[in-house]
């Protein structure tokens, strides 16, 4: 395994993150494809093995259960403080915003609610999940930056957002003197790669980490043209995100295996090593072991000029799908709604 700084933190994390969606009680969310304790324990332990320190979960899901599965593993198989925990938060509900809960009363409670389900006293790093139109900004960050004060959390990372947000929560920051976000997880892979516009050259500029979700699409670039899953078939959300690009994304799933084959690796390893010349440390779901064990590799696998770009120049612009479609300025034809878990906001104009 090999490691890189997480932006302008201290935090050496490896290069390939364990997302934690995976783990947790199917009955208590909306994911019936999730593993149990007993099943969660044994992939994380085996990513500790390869060399894994970074782990990303959030109180949305399967209603903490995630957060309960990852925190009792770390305790029994890792030390604190050789791991890295990562752990997001959602915005306020709208009986919270009727309760009259602000902003940063509702990020203390989560954060209070996540280290309770972690059994940890703090987070490496604490990520706001999505945008919240419904709360001031100043409110967000200030009751980030206490989190960080009080050492419930060490730094600030934000998911699913514009770049002109980011930027705007970070010039915020830096004006009030409050902690900045030192990491992005947006949706990035190789059959999506919007990100490339704004955010990612933006984060360069500024050296935020880049940590996306969805590194292999879904499982859809881990797997030939044709092949099925559990997880492919019940993934309800991911068939949403990229059934309608299906045929021009075929092309590039088509070019991964093909690399693949050539090189007697697997998909999974072309398709993030991709990746891991392009961000600081992809978030890798594993519900089984050579998914955990395929990332790793992949952080050995080197890809020439030529082999890069023949993975890309069959991409064509997608549309925006998923939260980021859902909080785009555009007109949406759909309920303006969007759901994290087992819950569901409505975003009011």
């Amino acid at each position: 395994m090999k490691y890189k700084k997480l932006g302008n933190s201290d935090l050496n994390v490896s290069r390939i993150c364990m997302g934690c969606m995976g783990f947790g009680d199917a009955k208590k969310g909306q994911h019936t494809w999730t593993l149990d304790e007993t099943h969660s324990r044994e992939i994380i332990k085996r990513g500790l093995e390869l060399g894994v320190n970074f782990f990303d979960t959030a109180i949305s899901y399967q209603s903490g259960t995630s957060e309960q599965y990852v925190g009792r593993a770390l305790r029994d198989y890792a030390r604190r403080e050789d791991v890295v925990v990562a752990t997001k938060f959602l915005p306020r509900t709208q009986e919270d915003i009727e309760s009259g809960i602000s902003g940063q009363q509702h990020i203390e409670r989560m954060i209070n609610q996540s280290l309770k389900n972690l059994g940890m006293d703090y987070v490496d790093l604490y990520i706001y999940h999505m945008w919240d139109y419904q709360t001031p900004l100043y409110e967000i960050m200030d009751g980030l930056n206490r989190v960080v004060k009080s050492g419930k959390a060490r730094y600030i990372g934000i998911s699913n957002c514009f770049a002109w947000q980011l930027a705007k929560a970070n010039a915020l920051a830096e004006k009030e003197g409050f902690a900045k976000f030192v990491s992005i997880q947006g949706h990035y892979n190789l059959i999506f790669r919007e990100e490339e516009r704004e955010m990612i050259p933006y984060c360069r500029e500024e050296n935020i980490a880049l940590t996306p979700y969805s590194a292999l699409a879904g499982g859809r670039l881990a797997k030939h043209l044709g092949e099925s899953s559990k997880r492919l078939e019940e993934d309800s959300y991911a068939k949403f995100k990229y059934d309608k690009t299906k045929e021009q994304d075929e092309v590039i799933i088509s070019r991964v295996a093909e690399l693949a084959d050539q090189k007697g690796i697997s998909m999974t390893e072309i398709a993030l090593a991709w990746l891991l010349t392009k961000v600081t440390a992809p978030v890798v779901g594993a519900t089984k072991f050579h998914h955990i064990e395929g990332a790793a590799k992949a952080v050995e696998v080197v890809l020439s000029d030529d082999e890069i770009a023949y993975l890309e120049e069959a991409y064509v612009p997608h549309s925006l799908v998923g939260v980021m479609a859902q909080n785009s300025s555009k007109p949406r034809q759909e309920k303006p709604v969007w759901s994290v878990g087992d819950q569901t906001f409505e975003r009011k104009e």
